[in-house]
């Protein structure tokens, strides 16, 4: 279901003072918000995103589950889906599924029929529009019956500093696509051929989480948070719906009081 731009929740923006610091709040904030969809639903499921602090808050995800003490998430009734994904062979080092898979998946024992990757490129799909249109496809038969896509109950995003989400980079075809699951060609950041969700699936998780760190982002971030058109910076057309979470550093956030 669709929100109207009047409905959609003012973004909540939280600092930390470094990356490392960043990532271990927001895994500590991740097992909580898997914990109370289990709670209410009995299952929950995340969609993933990769880069440094991506996957530096999967690692601490994994460490936290491994302290008996803190708070629990049954992993085994986790459905973990992805933003976006490189097409590319299955071993190589820039997929996001293999840096997840050793950082989380695999040291928490999610099964296998819960983790729904993006095809990769030596998959059999003759195309990435094959390709996509094959995960739109898991998605819809994942969701409930009427609908098109699956309780979302997290979704993290990165962004570049261009201000790119997923892999919907500014003026491209893809920031106009209103398709769940696009293919994406020539990226200006290699590999140049990947799968994105759309902002129409992006917009129906429950809640977006945006991971950002680092100076070379602070004038996106602050773009972004300032009211830029989407088209011109992807970042700025990402919402949830009960919840938008921007996670920043400190270097990510230098530039807020600007927009002031």
């Amino acid at each position: 279901m669709s929100v109207s731009p009047d409905e959609l929740p003012v973004p909540d923006v939280v600092v930390q003072p470094d990356a490392d610091v960043l990532a271990r709040v927001a895994a500590a904030a991740l097992v909580a918000r898997l914990a109370a969809a289990q709670a209410v639903h009995g299952t929950a499921s995340v969609v993933l995103t990769g880069g440094g602090v991506g996957t530096a808050v999967l690692r601490h995800v994994a460490e936290l589950a491994a302290e008996p003490a803190r708070e629990r998430v049954d992993w085994t009734a986790v459905d973990v889906w992805w933003g976006d994904e490189r097409f590319v062979p299955a071993d190589d080092a820039e997929r996001n599924e293999r840096g997840a898979r050793e950082a989380l998946l695999d040291p928490v024992g999610v099964p296998a029929e819960r983790v729904h990757a993006m095809p990769a490129s030596d998959a059999g799909f003759d195309t990435p529009e094959e390709a996509a249109d094959w995960y739109a496809g898991q998605l819809a038969a994942a969701a409930p019956e009427g609908a098109t896509l699956p309780r979302l109950d997290l979704l993290l995003l990165g962004m570049g500093p261009e201000g790119h989400v997923a892999s919907i980079f500014p003026e491209s075809p893809a920031v106009r696509d209103e398709r769940p699951v696009l293919a994406v060609r020539d990226c200006p950041k290699p590999p140049p051929t990947r799968i994105s969700l759309g902002f129409s699936a992006i917009g129906t998780a429950e809640e977006v989480w945006l991971l950002v760190s680092g100076e070379g982002k602070a004038e996106a971030v602050a773009q972004a948070l300032g009211g830029t058109p989407r088209e011109q910076l992807p970042a700025a057309g990402v919402h949830g719906r009960q919840a938008t979470r921007w996670l920043l550093d400190a270097a990510a956030a230098g530039r807020l009081r600007q927009t002031g």
